[in-house]
């Protein structure tokens, strides 16, 4: 008998439970530009779960911009990265398939911010650096 539960990483930044109109957008396998309406269940600063109002499949690991609505941005605890407009995200999970549409319920997304807006940004570019002597 396996007495062993699997262990789970502590979560980066704490998830919000924020429902809010937004809207993907992303290229498909022959490169036509797709978008859906999603509305977010829960968001963090690093990324966000949202579920399609309409039937859209999108694969895994799949490059998306996710956009708030204008009004959703000035919501309490959203990311200052998410008021400013679309953020770069990658498809991290696929929830399960409904049994009405054959698509998926929701996509989990990690948001793709650049490096300055992350730790380093209190720091300037030089010191940032590594340089060799």
């Amino acid at each position: 008998m396996n007495h062993f539960a699997p262990t789970s990483r502590p979560r980066a930044a704490a998830r919000l439970p924020l429902s809010l109109a937004a809207r993907l957008t992303w290229k498909d396998a022959s490169g036509a530009v797709r978008f859906v309406s999603v509305t977010t269940r829960n968001i963090s600063e690093g990324g966000a779960f949202v579920e399609a109002d309409a039937a859209a499949a999108i694969p895994l690991y799949r490059l998306v911009n996710l956009q708030l609505e204008r009004q959703a941005r000035e919501a309490a605890g959203v990311p200052e990265h998410l008021r400013e407009g679309r953020v770069l995200s990658a498809v991290w999970r696929v929830a399960p398939c409904r049994a009405t549409t054959g698509t998926p319920a929701g996509y989990a997304l990690r948001f793709l911010v650049e490096p300055q807006q992350n730790a380093c940004a209190s720091q300037s570019a030089t010191e940032r650096m590594a340089v060799a002597s």
